[in-house]
C-alpha cells in the first residue's frame, strides 16, 4: 500500500541505461520487465507471509494478493502487487475506533478461539466494544514486505542494468 518504490542506480549507470534506451529500447524494456516481474513475485510471497489469516484461511485476503504482469510504457515499466479486496486497506493500515458488526466477530471467536457457539455472540460483542474504544492495529503486510525486500529488488534492477549495457555493447 506504499506509494511506490524507487530503485537507486549510480548516476553513471543510470545515464548509460538511458543512452541504451535510445539505441535499443526493446532490450531495455525486456530486461526491466524481467526485473520487475522477479521483484513482483518476491513481494507477492513476502506480503502473503506477512498477511494475517482470518476464518477463511489462506483463501481470503492472503489468497487474493497477487503480482500483475508488468505494464510496459513508452518510457519504462510498472510492476504491481495488490488485491481487489476492499478490506485490505484497513488490514494494512489499521482503523480508527468504530463499532463493527458483531456476527462476523462472533464467527471469528467461535472458529479461531474455540468459543462455544452459545458464548460466541457475547465474545463478539466484547471484541466489538474493544474495537469501538481502540480501533485496530495495522498488519502493514505490504509495507513490511517492501521494506524487507528493497535491497534485493534494487539488486535485481542493478543486475538488469548491467545486462542491458552488456547486451547493447555486444549488439
Amino acid at each position: 500500500m506504499s506509494d511506490g518504490i524507487s530503485i537507486h542506480l549510480d548516476t553513471q549507470q543510470a545515464a548509460a541505461v538511458a543512452r541504451a534506451f535510445g539505441e535499443a529500447p526493446e532490450i531495455v524494456i525486456e530486461e526491466l520487465a524481467a526485473a520487475a516481474w522477479k521483484s513482483e513475485l518476491l513481494l507477492e510471497r513476502e506480503t502473503k507471509e506477512n498477511t494475517p489469516v482470518g476464518i477463511g484461511g489462506g483463501a481470503g485476503l492472503k489468497g487474493s494478493i497477487s503480482a500483475r504482469e508488468p505494464e510496459v510504457l513508452a518510457d519504462g515499466v510498472i510492476g504491481m502487487v495488490g488485491t481487489p479486496l476492499v478490506h485490505a486497506v484497513p488490514v494494512e493500515l489499521g482503523t480508527k475506533p468504530h463499532f463493527p458488526p458483531i456476527q462476523p466477530l462472533a464467527d471469528w471467536a467461535r472458529l479461531k478461539l474455540g468459543v462455544r457457539p452459545e458464548e460466541a455472540r457475547s465474545v463478539g460483542y466484547l471484541i466489538a466494544r474493544k474495537i469501538a474504544a481502540r480501533g485496530t492495529e495495522g498488519a502493514f503486510m505490504f509495507t513490511r514486505a517492501l521494506d524487507s525486500c528493497r535491497a534485493q529488488i534494487e539488486g535485481y534492477f542493478a543486475a538488469a542494468a548491467g545486462r542491458i549495457l552488456a547486451r547493447v555493447a555486444g549488439s
